[in-house]
């Protein structure tokens, strides 16, 4: 039986992930370059699967200052972010699963730092009994580790929570810990191959009322295991 729903972040709870690839396709546009969301992609949901300042250097063939770029990043990024608002369906999977009694956590890539001031602001915060962050692990997604602290923290098995995800990369995190993965992509992550999950929402949690999506992966039975 699912007792638990594992929710990742960016992406899948904000769009920040089209907030951040905007900032910096605006810096590599003033160089006259187009960041193509192929490569923007090898990093969602991780770290170190791209490194937009090397690109950058390496296709103009400068050595750029990287703290002034990161300034401007940042400073374009905030901006953009106000605007940003809760996913389709979200809230309403966070209310109907608290309301039942499910263990809810958050296992997110980004540092604490960056993920609590969006929860407080959205109200979001008081729905999770955990959240682990980059901060508490030598390697993120798409290593389990994360996932794997976030139903220690839930007192559940890894057949017992369902992680929601947007990325590939967080995807495998969920599989690779034992979970049940549902793939809620956003228009960055919409092309991926999410043939691994147990369930695909094309669209939003919103697509599905919660209680076909989880009776769904009820009749399953089981999660798929993790590939490789």
């Amino acid at each position: 039986m699912i007792r638990a729903i594992v929710f990742d972040f960016d992406g899948t709870i904000m769009d920040t992930e089209s907030v951040a690839y905007d900032a910096f396709r605006g810096i590599f546009n003033e160089y006259g370059l187009e960041l193509s969301l192929a490569r923007w992609a090898k990093g969602i949901g991780t770290w170190g699967g791209y490194d937009p300042y090397t690109d950058l250097e390496e296709q103009t063939g400068l050595l750029l200052n990287r703290e002034e770029l990161r300034r401007k990043y940042e400073m374009s990024y905030a901006e953009k972010v106000l605007n940003v608002e809760v996913r389709p369906g979200v809230l309403a999977v966070l209310e109907e699963a608290s309301r039942r009694g499910f263990g809810l956590a958050l296992a997110t890539s980004s540092y604490r730092s960056s993920v609590m001031p969006h929860l407080e602001e959205k109200g979001l915060l008081s729905y999770f009994q955990a959240i682990h962050t980059a901060d508490e692990v030598e390697k993120v997604k798409p290593d389990p580790a994360l996932y794997r602290l976030a139903i220690a923290s839930l007192g559940v098995r890894p057949e017992e929570a369902v992680a929601i995800e947007d990325s590939v990369n967080g995807l495998r995190s969920a599989k690779a810990a034992g979970l049940f993965g549902v793939a809620v992509p956003n228009e960055l992550t919409a092309f991926m191959d999410f043939s691994e999950a147990d369930l695909l929402i094309p669209t939003s949690l919103a697509q599905l009322p919660f209680d076909e999506w989880m009776g769904r992966l009820h009749k399953q039975g089981a999660p798929k295991p993790a590939r490789g």
